[in-house]
């Protein structure tokens, strides 16, 4: 692969991720993401904003230190003392950039920057000049670019790459341009200003409208060769362009892009979750290549098409991007196929009337909860879909004083009674660990959502958790008008699945 069939990565998670509300990173925290953005194989990555913080300064100390391979940037606003902080932090980088920006936008020249046309243009010439002394590759940043009249943005970009610039970046800061117009804005620029054809053009786009990716996309189609990502998405209000979904974008289209990055795409699925337990923003369910639903099926007609093609449903292998396998999800849209093809996988044969028997008891189960899973599935083999478990009696929580206290009476699983009680950081911390001990069951927490469920006076707490048991995540879920019961229910749903669970571990189905 050469430089020009391939797409450079910029990964500003560590940056312009980090400014998203509530996914803050402390220094050694943004070492652990900087390795693993670099296992993943991006080219450059963004640590910080030197003169923000100092937690930023010494964020890109540390990982300069660490992280040898890829280019590392910090970001810096035209002005000569960002500039030398920024180039001070640098120091010592293998390979070091500074990247330097100036809003350009009638908007932000009048109300943001109260300067003139001519007053950015002499900015830009002396600070990407200053920069170009101290670094010796500078990246320059046209800030609200696509929303800047095109005769000056041209001007701006001809003024910086005439200083010294090795990298253009034309920024769709406010997710605002459309995927022809970004297609458009690149060719022109690229076609006709001096020397552009001789550095980099980049693309840097968030996802106000939902067109980051739309519109990272069609500025390669314009002749952008660099794109700015974050993992995740994560970024600025609604996000930035996800790496994950550029990178698969490019693989999977190579026919149609001819063009494809250095991203190593099995890391993707760990990457992200390594951002999602460091900053605690979930994902969702239904995020393209790293959501927990990407490579799902639960509808009858999908799966009886997986079952026999995997190409019927999916145009990505899941290992490709890092997930084990699909998932034949079972509930309430599954059909008689796969819920046969599961019994069979868990080393059951039953005959027609049988598996009828089996799948009437299933839709049934299907109206009380959202999935079944195979202990479930064990249970309603055996006749026992009410088995005996763990059952909350009673509890009290309280969160007076420095530490939170709980108290839990148990049912257990033949009949008699359990009391326990336990101090945690929080309510829920207390709770899960008063119940840990009544049933001596010892879960970790992985992720632990509460939501609403329903309208006005119907409406109830649905608790929603994912516990690890050695080496294995299990999912629990649990309702009531209390969020704190719910949270105890959903934590005995997961200690009454590992209770049901089949002595020997079954294999898992493999598709055609």
């Amino acid at each position: 692969m050469t430089a020009s069939d391939t797409i450079r990565i910029f990964d500003t998670t560590l940056r312009d991720g980090e400014q998203s509300p509530g996914c803050s990173m402390t220094p050694q925290q943004k070492v652990v993401m900087a390795r693993a953005l670099d296992a993943l194989g991006v080219d450059i990555i963004e640590t910080g904003f030197p003169a923000s913080s100092e937690s930023d300064r010494e964020a890109a100390r540390l990982i300069a230190r660490e992280v040898r391979r890829p280019t590392l940037a910090v970001l810096s606003r035209c002005l000569p003392a960002d500039i030398e902080a920024s180039a001070r932090v640098l120091d010592g980088t293998a390979n070091p950039r500074l990247h330097v920006f100036i809003s350009t936008s009638p908007l932000h020249r009048e109300h943001k920057l109260r300067m003139s046309r001519q007053q950015v243009l002499d900015m830009t010439a002396a600070s990407v000049a200053h920069a170009r002394r101290l670094i010796g590759d500078v990246e320059f940043s046209a800030e609200d670019a696509t929303r800047t009249e095109d005769d000056f943005l041209g001007e701006v970009i001809g003024v910086a790459i005439a200083n010294g610039a090795t990298t253009i970046n034309v920024p769709d800061t406010l997710g605002y341009a459309t995927p022809e117009e970004t297609r458009a804005l690149f060719a022109r620029l690229i076609g006709t200003i001096p020397g552009a054809r001789e550095v980099i053009f980049s693309a840097h786009c968030h996802n106000d409208l939902g067109l980051a990716v739309a519109n990272s996309l069609a500025a390669i189609e314009g002749g952008a060769r660099q794109v700015e990502c974050t993992v995740n998405g994560i970024g600025e209000r609604a996000g930035n362009c996800a790496v994950e979904e550029l990178a698969m974008a490019l693989k999977v289209r190579n026919a149609f892009y001819n063009l494809d990055t250095r991203i190593d795409t099995r890391r993707l699925v760990p990457t992200s979750q390594l951002l999602r337990r460091l900053t605690g923003m979930a994902i969702q369910r239904n995020k393209a290549i790293v959501g927990e639903n990407a490579f799902a099926h639960e509808s009858g007609i999908h799966q009886h098409g997986m079952l026999r093609h995997r190409g019927t449903y999916e145009i990505m292998n899941p290992a490709d991007v890092g997930w084990p396998d699909s998932k034949l999800v079972l509930g309430r849209h599954s059909g008689r196929a796969a819920v046969g093809h599961r019994i069979r996988a868990l080393g059951h044969t039953l005959d027609e009337p049988q598996l009828e028997q089996v799948f009437a008891a299933f839709k049934a189960l299907c109206e009380r909860q959202r999935v079944v899973d195979d202990n479930d599935l064990e249970a309603l083999l055996h006749g026992d879909v009410h088995g005996r478990g763990w059952r909350l009696a009673s509890m009290t929580v309280s969160d007076r004083g420095q530490r939170a206290s709980a108290q839990v009476e148990l049912s257990d699983p033949e009949g008699g009674k359990v009391t326990e009680s336990a101090l945690g950081d929080g309510p829920v911390d207390a709770l899960f660990a008063a119940l840990a001990a009544a049933t001596g069951v010892e879960l970790a927490l992985e992720s632990y959502q509460v939501h609403s469920v329903g309208v006005g006076r119907d409406a109830r707490g649905e608790a929603s958790v994912s516990l690890r048991h050695g080496d294995d995540v299990h999912e629990g879920s649990g309702t009531s008008r209390d969020i704190i019961e719910a949270s105890a229910l959903a934590w005995l749903d997961v200690a009454n699945r590992i209770l049901h669970r089949p002595r020997a571990a079954a294999p898992q189905a493999a598709h055609a």
